[in-house]
């Protein structure tokens, strides 16, 4: 197995902060954790009485469940408003669709049936093929979101469906402290990082964010990333905006799972030491 051997490997990772961690130093790491973002839950009263006043219309035929957090504020805000039962029955007898094993785990655990999911590594295209396979064309849709609005896929839906709405029941901010991000830059451009991680998109949007304010231009924050660490990123998504910021991606895994990321990261660093030798 191939092993880390004492590599200090930066991870931005909010949730899921603990088990990354553990896995890093499974493998011989030593994780250096920056949180990178918040879950920060909305007002959505009215925006889950919409959608429950639609399903009791029968003026929806497809729920789109783009992740677990997402879901799983929507149980919480139907039971608050006492029609959770009414909710579950309902999606029930509609069509769901989940983006991956999460929103799919969620909807389980409540007995819900996932009608289809969508085909790993779970991006906007293979939620649109599945989404367009069903297929949804005059179909009456409502999407709920992450923690930012997916525009590419409303945009795409929009000319397939009847009607297309959206739920954003959470949103992606800040963390509260961000010293150990302002750290962490200092850290990569001072090339003590040896390896950064990247699960999701919204990271690298926020690292760049608390670069700037601290005075770090991006091409100097890019050039450090590409030249002074190794760069691992979860799936093609990340890749893609690591790229949109000049950066490129040296190892991602064929699965975009925290698990196979790891073991790809593992593998990759054993295949540069055997080159080097």
């Amino acid at each position: 197995m191939a092993e880390l051997d004492g590599m200090r490997v930066a991870t931005l990772e909010a949730r899921m902060t603990g088990a990354l961690a553990s896995m890093i130093s499974k493998r011989g790491g030593e994780p250096v954790c920056a949180p990178a973002l918040r879950e920060a839950p909305l007002d959505c009263a009215d925006d889950v009485r919409y959608l429950l006043d639609k399903l009791e219309s029968g003026s929806l035929d497809v729920v789109v469940f783009q992740t677990g957090v997402g879901a799983r504020a929507l149980f919480k805000e139907a039971d608050e408003q006492g029609r959770l039962d009414f909710l579950l029955d309902s999606l029930r007898a509609i069509t769901t669709v989940c983006r991956g094993p999460k929103p799919t785990a969620a909807l389980k655990q409540v007995d819900v049936q996932v009608s289809t999911g969508i085909e790993a590594p779970y991006t906007t295209k293979e939620l649109l093929d599945a989404l367009t396979a069903l297929p949804v064309r005059g179909k009456r849709l409502m999407v709920l979101q992450y923690g930012e609005r997916n525009a590419a896929l409303m945009s795409a839906l929009s000319e397939q469906c009847a009607s297309v709405d959206e739920l954003c029941l959470y949103e992606w901010q800040l963390p509260v402290d961000t010293t150990p991000m302002t750290s962490l830059i200092d850290d990569l451009l001072d090339g003590c990082i040896d390896v950064i991680t990247f699960t999701s998109q919204v990271q690298i949007r926020h690292l760049y964010v608390i670069a700037a304010a601290n005075d770090v231009p991006a091409n100097e924050l890019s050039d450090a990333l590409n030249s002074k660490t190794i760069v691992c990123a979860v799936g093609p998504t990340c890749a893609a905006a690591l790229a949109d910021v000049g950066v490129a991606t040296d190892t991602q895994p064929e699965y975009p799972k925290m698990g196979h990321m790891v073991n790809a990261l593992a593998e990759y660093v054993g295949r540069r030491e055997l080159v080097s030798r």
